[in-house]
């Protein structure tokens, strides 16, 4: 049966897989999709070994949310962008999250090793080889992290279509409209901002002396002739103004229309609206690929060179 490029178009959307991965299965199963589906999966188990040490820094950031209380932030990585695109991958990732908000596992070793969620018989580690083995890419569950609250609830936020994740738990006796639009918008200035922290109450003496010293060293690179009483009061000055960046509570709220509102300010505010105070307990952000080294590649070569093969 002669292979048409609709064909090998056909497989690859529902795969995910390769150009010439999808032209070599259709090829030798003779045109039959679902055959063609299978021969990847099987022949491609050999070769997800090879795949692990390529790099996977690109892919998506998904939330599964288990009722208000309960919600799990996860990262997979793929290596292409075009991987991420697809909607198998995309599909994939959703089915992780969902793992993860059901999951009791302590860390990533634990997590591999539980039964996935659409197939008991396998493993999550085996239903990710499989899934390397179809899209003919390596890919790795980075990280999750699933949070609960006992009285409150959860929001998340995606941005850029997956590109950043955001997770911000709140304590609060009012669970209703007004709350959740509040602490949506507050992951939307935690995935804009990047937060270190929710408040300058969390930071650590280690970390503020350790600040403090680099800042000492510039001040004084800045202004050798100045003494050390008015080095210091510049200093004091410095830290208090990175605090407020790193601090969520602290940071000025992205949608203030006086430009000065904080983000503790606006909490008040919603507070008094709801009827009850609202305090905002944890934050979660995960941005994809951060941290990792990309390797640059050129698409169009690849291309040019599995087309010569």
């Amino acid at each position: 049966m002669a292979i048409t490029a609709a064909m090998v178009k056909e497989l690859r959307e529902m795969t995910g897989a390769g150009m010439m991965d999808c032209k070599k299965a259709l090829g030798e199963t003779n045109g039959n999709m679902e055959e063609a589906v299978e021969f990847l999966r099987k022949n491609g188990q050999a070769k997800a070994e090879k795949k692990s040490g390529r790099i996977a820094a690109e892919g998506l950031v998904r939330v599964a949310m288990d009722g208000e209380n309960t919600a799990a932030i996860v990262e997979v990585n793929s290596e292409t962008d075009f991987v991420a695109k697809n909607e198998t991958f995309q599909a994939y990732v959703e089915s992780v999250a969902a793992q993860a908000v059901k999951s009791d596992a302590a860390d990533m070793d634990a997590f591999m090793a539980e039964a996935w969620i659409e197939d008991g018989a396998k493993t999550v580690k085996e239903a990710l080889v499989e899934k390397i083995a179809v899209i003919g890419e390596n890919l790795n569950i980075r990280r999750f992290q699933k949070e609960t609250v006992e009285n409150g609830c959860i929001v998340s936020y995606i941005h850029g279509g997956g590109r950043i994740g955001v997770l911000v738990k709140a304590e609060t006796e009012t669970v209703n409209d007004t709350v959740k639009e509040a602490l949506t918008n507050i992951a939307m200035q935690v995935a804009a901002l990047n937060p270190k922290y929710v408040s300058s109450a969390d930071v650590s003496e280690e970390y503020k002396e350790h600040e403090k010293s680099i800042l000492l060293a510039q001040a004084k690179n800045e202004n050798p002739d100045k003494p050390d009483n008015i080095i210091e009061k510049m200093i004091i000055g410095r830290l208090n103004k990175e605090l407020k960046e790193v601090c969520l509570l602290e940071q000025v709220y992205v949608k203030a229309e006086d430009g000065k509102q904080t983000v503790a300010k606006y909490l008040d505010q919603v507070a008094k609206e709801a009827g009850s105070a609202v305090k905002i307990t944890g934050f979660v952000r995960f941005e994809t690929g951060e941290g990792i080294e990309k390797k640059e590649e050129n698409f169009a070569e690849e291309v040019a060179k599995q087309m010569e093969m």
